[in-house]
């Protein structure tokens, strides 16, 4: 029953789900966003989400990890801090020895709703339903839930996604 760890990285507001596989059956063991409020300097952001990562990833003790792809980004200090943002949460991974698998983001959307440019209204309510869910998860931790649902569907084909 593999277990899989979504993530999707941002300075304020990392969205994570962590999804166990039982067959065709998935489910949802956690979900939820990193929230740092915007008096917190971006230092600090980056050792909580790296701190929170950590600490999910050993309670949860995960068989693989999936993140969102960097989508072109015109601002270079937006780019700079969602990279930063990202490196925090694949540091955790990596320290544990992790295998870290990457998704772009319209394929991420494809997989979770049939359209790769669905609204992230849409994306929380196929987590909700494919998951389960009593409610719709917030939008960040939706689209973790759904990046890790796009590895669950991935990992078993012969060409494997590849690892970062």
């Amino acid at each position: 029953m593999p277990i899989i760890f979504g993530l999707d990285p941002s300075l304020r507001s990392t969205g994570y789900g962590i999804i166990q596989i039982e067959g065709r059956e998935q489910r949802a063991l956690a979900y939820g966003v990193i929230k740092n409020p915007d008096k917190v300097i971006p230092s600090r952001c980056l050792v909580a989400i790296h701190q929170r990562v950590t600490d999910l990833l050993q309670e949860f003790k995960p068989d693989a990890a999936a993140v969102e792809g960097i989508i072109y980004l015109q601002n270079y200090q937006t780019a700079i801090t969602l990279g930063s943002a990202r490196g925090a949460a694949l540091l955790a991974m990596a320290e544990v020895g992790l295998p870290i698998y990457e998704y772009a983001p319209r394929r991420v959307k494809a997989a979770a709703t049939g359209r790769g440019g669905a609204q992230k209204s849409q994306v929380g309510f196929m987590m909700r339903a494919m998951l389960g869910l009593t409610e719709n998860p917030p939008p960040d931790a939706a689209d973790a839930l759904a990046i890790a649902l796009t590895h669950a569907q991935n990992s078993g084909l012969q060409v494997k996604p590849k690892e970062i």
